[in-house]
């Protein structure tokens, strides 16, 4: 059996030790937030954090999730505030929106790790992160945004 936090609440797992980590998210506890989108780990539309770190959920297996803490965007911030979640919304972010999950998860964790992130942190943290709608731009003026607020950002 497999023992984890999700969003700070405690579960359980007794299933498929190698069944994906976002199939458990989105299928058993109803997190839809993160997507499927390749299923390969290129696309980033699945991100979520272990153990505050960013991770893809899509290559993930339950049996490497034990112990670990994940946090999804809805345990990000249940009501949106969280800063990069606010950012995105000032600078007008999505188009489509099937990618941002996955974009803010990907920038929470890069901005917790390094709150002053230069142009070339952001294109490192965020380039396995794809966008079709091509907002990279208003990626980065959200993330360059939330650096200069000086705010703790908790992934």
């Amino acid at each position: 059996m497999v023992q984890l936090k999700v969003n700070g609440a405690a579960r359980s797992y007794d299933g498929d030790p190698e069944m994906p980590l976002l199939w458990y998210l989105r299928d058993e506890l109803q997190l839809t937030g993160s997507k499927f989108g390749c299923g390969m780990g290129l696309c980033g539309a699945c991100t979520v954090h272990v153990n505050g770190e960013a991770a893809r959920s899509c290559l993930t297996p339950m049996s490497s999730a034990a112990g670990k803490e994940i946090t999804t965007i809805e345990g990000l911030s249940p009501n949106g505030t969280h800063p990069v979640q606010r950012a995105w919304q000032q600078a007008n972010v999505p188009q489509c929106g099937y990618c941002q999950s996955g974009q803010i998860m990907q920038a929470a964790a890069l901005l917790k790790q390094k709150p002053k992130p230069t142009d070339h942190d952001i294109e490192q943290a965020m380039s396995g992160n794809i966008c079709r709608c091509g907002t990279y731009q208003r990626i980065r003026q959200a993330i360059k945004m939330v650096a200069a607020e000086k705010v703790e950002v908790k992934a």
